[in-house]
């Protein structure tokens, strides 16, 4: 597995999560030297860096979770646009790389763009987070004003919406707010682990269109 090296010449196991002080300019040049893979993950803030090397386990549960998102959404015919990877950045301030990144309200502000500008194109509605070996801090993406973010850890889902200038703990999502999304993960995840991913998106279209009928 590919491993940056970092100025202190130290290597990034796979599952590691490494921090240390560097400056923007810093931060930039780790960007440019890790090229267009997509490992370490790298995140800015506060004069600080973080290297992340995810475990296969991430990568499995982020392409389920972002599989059950789509799933609602075509189920619900809302139109939307997904990106992976991509990194969001605000000059000198933060630098992140979500999991998963959905426009929903606000696809049409994207659409056809090769680059999104943080500074003045609106924000993802929607940023899927998942933590297995490193810690999310969802109020990371205040500068950017994400209004909902789920972080899914230890096989269970938190959404946060944006209130104001704070992140809060909410039960229901604002785009799927009469479905039991706690339960769609928790039962997708089972039958992802117990059989894979495919058989876990044939049971919720199954159980959505039970529902329909």
């Amino acid at each position: 597995m590919f491993a940056l090296i970092s100025p202190d010449k130290t290597q990034i196991p796979p599952g590691a999560v490494v921090r240390m002080p560097a400056t923007w300019e810093e931060y930039q040049t780790l960007c440019q030297q890790r090229g267009d893979r997509t490992i370490p993950r790298l995140k800015y803030r506060d004069g600080e860096v973080l290297l992340m090397s995810p475990l296969p386990q991430h990568g499995r549960d982020v392409h389920l979770i972002a599989s059950v998102i789509t799933t609602l959404l075509d189920y619900f015919q809302l139109e939307y646009d997904a990106f992976t990877p991509v990194t969001m950045e605000l000059p000198e301030e933060s630098g992140l790389e979500p999991d998963y990144c959905f426009y929903i309200d606000n696809w049409q502000a994207v659409s056809g763009k090769k680059r999104i500008n943080w500074s003045i194109d609106p924000p993802p509605d929607l940023v899927l987070e998942i933590d297995v070996t490193s810690y999310t801090d969802v109020n990371d993406y205040l500068p950017y004003r994400v209004p909902e973010i789920w972080l899914c850890k230890q096989k269970q889902l938190f959404i946060y919406q944006l209130h104001q200038n704070s992140y809060l703990s909410q039960t229901h999502s604002r785009y799927f707010p009469n479905v039991d999304l706690h339960g769609i993960v928790q039962q997708c995840l089972k039958t992802a682990y117990n059989r894979n991913t495919s058989a876990a998106i044939r049971e919720l279209r199954q159980f959505l269109d039970h529902e329909k009928s």
